[in-house]
Parts: C-alpha cells; sequence; structure tokens
C-alpha cells in the first residue's frame, strides 16, 4: 500500500479531500456498511517513441499525476458493479466471462475482459461494488480508458490474489481485455506505463516480455513542467487515418517477409528502396523510416537523462516531434484539411518557448495534444499564449508519478 503523500508528494492534502469526496459519494450509492479499500491508477504521458509499440518497438513513457481512484468493497455475489462518476452504473456478472459482441466499445466490456484475463492466467476472482472518479482528460492522449482497466486489475490482484499479480501482468491483461472485448487493436504501451508508472522505457521486440527499464532521472528538479495541450480537435471519422499508420508499417516489413518492422532494419530498407517505394508507397516508407529513427531516439533519450543531461534530452524530443510532423505524418489528417489544431498548437507553443524547451505531437495525433517541455520561468506565459488559443484550461501542467496502479493506505 501506498499513503497519499508517496503518490501524489505536495497536493497530498488536496487529493484527501478528493477521496472523502469519492467515499461520501460510493456510501450515498452503496450504504455505509462495510469496509471500503481505495484505489488508483494513472494517466500516462508517451514521452518518447511515437507509434512504434505496434510494430515491437521501443517507447520512453511515464504515468502521470492525472488519476482514476476507486473507492471499493468487495461483495460475495459473483458480480463486479462499478458506478464512475457521471455515467450509469456496470454490472459483470463473472459467471460469463465470454466476449459479449454489445458489449463492445464500452467499460463493461473492459471490466469482463479483465477478469476473463485474470482467470485465463490462472488468478481468482470474486466481485466488488465500487465508485470511480477520474481527472484523465478523455481523448488526450494520456489512456484513460488503460487507466480504467489497470485499476480493475489492482483491485482484483489486491482483493482476490493477495497483490500477488504483477505490475507488468495487469498490463498485458488490461490490453488483452482491450483487444479481445473492448474491439480495440492497442498496442501494450498504455497499459505498461499506467500499471507501471514512474519513468521507464519499454522495449517490445518480445511481445510477451517486454523489456521495462526505469529512468533514473528526477523530473521535479529539472526546472521544466510537463504540459499537455488540448486543442479539443474532433477525433470523429479519423479511425482510419489512425490503423493507416501500423498497417502500412507492417506492410513495408511484409516485403521482405516479416510481420512488423522490428524484424526488419533501416539497412535493409535503404538497400531496397526504390522497390518499397513502388510495391508500398512513399507515405509507408516515410513511416518506416520514423518507426528506425525514433527507436533509435529512444535509448539515445533514456542515456540523456541517466547521465543528467536534459538539454540532450530536450533537443531529442524536438528533434522527434520533427519526425512525427515530416516523416510519420500524424499532425493532420489530409481528409480533413480545416482542422489543422496540432499544427497550429506546435507553431503557438514554439513561439511562446522562444527557441527553449521542447515540444512534439502527443499520443495518436491527427486532433487531440500537444505536449511541451517548459522552463518555469515562462509557465505562467505560456500557459497564457495556449489558452489564448484553445480556450482556458487548454493547458493542463502535470508530473511524473512514482508508482502505477496501487492500493491507497488510508486518507488520514
Amino acid at each position: 500500500m501506498y499513503s497519499l503523500s508517496e503518490i501524489y508528494g505536495d497536493a497530498a492534502q488536496a487529493q484527501a479531500k478528493r477521496y472523502a469526496k469519492a467515499i461520501e459519494s460510493f456510501q450515498a450509492i452503496f450504504g455505509e456498511e462495510g469496509a471500503c479499500r481505495l484505489f488508483s491508477a494513472p494517466g500516462r504521458s508517451e514521452i518518447g517513441g511515437n507509434h512504434t509499440d505496434h510494430n515491437n518497438g521501443c517507447v520512453l513513457a511515464a504515468g502521470v499525476s492525472l488519476d482514476v481512484i476507486a473507492v471499493v468493497r468487495p461483495t460475495d455475489d459473483g458480480i463486479i458493479l462499478i458506478k464512475s462518476e457521471g455515467f450509469e452504473a456496470d454490472n459483470v456478472s463473472l459467471s460469463d466471462l465470454s466476449p459479449i459482441e454489445g458489449e463492445k466499445n464500452t467499460s463493461a466490456a473492459l471490466i469482463r475482459g479483465v477478469a476473463a484475463g485474470f482467470v485465463n492466467n490462472g488468478h481468482k476472482i470474486g466481485g466488488f461494488t465500487a465508485y470511480t472518479t477520474s481527472n484523465v482528460l478523455k481523448g488526450s492522449g494520456l489512456s484513460s480508458s488503460a487507466a480504467f482497466e489497470v485499476l480493475v486489475g489492482t483491485i482484483l490482484s489486491c482483493l482476490y490474489n493477495d497483490g500477488s499479480v504483477s505490475a507488468v501482468e495487469i498490463a498485458k491483461i488490461a490490453q488483452y481485455a482491450e483487444n479481445a472485448y473492448f474491439g480495440k487493436p492497442s498496442g501494450l504501451m498504455d497499459q505498461m506505463a499506467s500499471s507501471v508508472g514512474g519513468f521507464i522505457t519499454i522495449d517490445f521486440k518480445n511481445t510477451a516480455e517486454p523489456i521495462i527499464e526505469e529512468i533514473n532521472y528526477d523530473f521535479a528538479k529539472s526546472g521544466y513542467a510537463l504540459c499537455i495541450v488540448d486543442t479539443k480537435g474532433n477525433h470523429a471519422d479519423l479511425t482510419g487515418e489512425y490503423a493507416a499508420i501500423p498497417s502500412e508499417m507492417k506492410n513495408v516489413a511484409a516485403f521482405f517477409g516479416k510481420k512488423v518492422l522490428r524484424e526488419i532494419t533501416k539497412t535493409m530498407l535503404l538497400e531496397k528502396l526504390d522497390e518499397v517505394r513502388d510495391a508500398c508507397g512513399d507515405r509507408a516508407v516515410l513511416r518506416a523510416l520514423h518507426f528506425f529513427d525514433e527507436n533509435e531516439r529512444v535509448a539515445m533519450q533514456a542515456k540523456a537523462l541517466n547521465s543528467g543531461d536534459f538539454e540532450e534530452f530536450l533537443r531529442l524530443v524536438n528533434e522527434s516531434g520533427e519526425s512525427s510532423y515530416c516523416y510519420l505524418q500524424n499532425i493532420f489528417a489530409c481528409s480533413a484539411p480545416r482542422e489543422q489544431g496540432l499544427s497550429l498548437a506546435l507553431y503557438t507553443a514554439k513561439k511562446a518557448l522562444g527557441g527553449e524547451g521542447a515540444c512534439r505531437v502527443h499520443g495518436g495525433g491527427f486532433a487531440g495534444t500537444i505536449q511541451a517541455f517548459v522552463p518555469s520561468a515562462v509557465l505562467d506565459d505560456f500557459i497564457r499564449a495556449m489558452d489564448g488559443v484553445f480556450g482556458d484550461g487548454s493547458c493542463h501542467v502535470l508530473s511524473v508519478r512514482p508508482v502505477g496502479g496501487v492500493e491507497i493506505e488510508g486518507i488520514n
């Protein structure tokens, strides 16, 4: 278990009020009889490795200070009942853990899928009632769905398995739930960063046994703030744009008789460049080149942070952003040329930073958010500049959270 101060630092007192309010809401819905337990799972920020995980690449990611929390009471009725603030309650019977077609794209599917993953892996499950509330921004690239999946997995681990299910295994189960039950073919980065927490690199060369390494760097002492700017773009009708990225990368791999780009090298691609261009098209080639360069950048970013060279780290963040813009091409959708909020956000951010710090696309791209590392001395001006374009509250200042999905020892 972790204390609020271990998780939230200086914000622990404010978080205590948030948990107390959640307990009141739980008791108003489910009654006051029986002891409650508290849980939390963070959102995540991708720091490096834009669109690399789905081709078994490398990423640099961090659990962040925004999270989904739960007040939980175990039950013996074989039902998981979760009431999330602002939504109808999900009621999932553990007597049927098979995927249900009509449940796809719902939180009930995620609950059922996580429970099924636990059973498939030989772990115990049981019922509980829960009230959850989240400040993880939806559609922000901070992965609210992964945080919810990890939360459910952490609850089942602590209630029925003495907390013995590892963070890595919970992440894999969460991905299974999202892929097989929710119906979204996501990579493993979101779940892994949320479940493990901290500032980490993840190498997905072997997806069954991803290599996770903690970064030995105290970001709080860097003199910079991590900002996520919500451009409030519309993600509707962009599924095809997102899906084209892994598909085109895998088409290049298929040219060489492989399934994913991690199974070939940049040298192999460059030696057959003309033939691959003819077979797969220029955009697929550029996206593949981004993949190879971005993989190398993740290792260089980790090295820079571990050696305390934050200026080199920032240079690499900017380089990553330029690669996403020019070669990965996920800053705006060609199918919606009037909507280029990310491009405008990057322009505004660079002007506000005045040659300092760094900025890049955050998450999947096309709409949504950018990420910026902002010197503390210009943070207020940066926030005003971004909010001035995208509306008040568009710029969110985050911190890196030291732990992933956890049980809270109490709020007193």
